[in-house]
């Protein structure tokens, strides 16, 4: 994947919502004044219909609920 500056994104993303585990590095979007923009999460929970993510892996006590698909939707009221 190329990143922003031309270079190798420095991120390895799993896109397969199927295969989803705790630990995955996903990218997600934010709904409200933050559509558009990407995040990038780490899966902190996989379940059948969400996903627990960690907008900062070096900061468990954070933690958005997004929904499970390719790159989850996190609602920006979780922001």
């Amino acid at each position: 994947m190329i990143g922003m500056g031309g270079g190798d994104c420095p991120f390895e993303f799993n896109f397969d919502e199927k295969t989803f585990r705790p630990g995955d590095v996903v990218s997600y979007r934010v709904t409200g004044s933050l559509d558009g923009m990407p995040f990038v999460g780490t899966l902190a929970e996989v379940h059948d219909d969400h996903v627990i993510l960690l907008p900062d892996a070096n900061d468990t006590t954070v933690r958005y609920r997004g929904t499970r698909e390719s790159r989850p939707v996190v609602a920006e009221s979780e922001i």
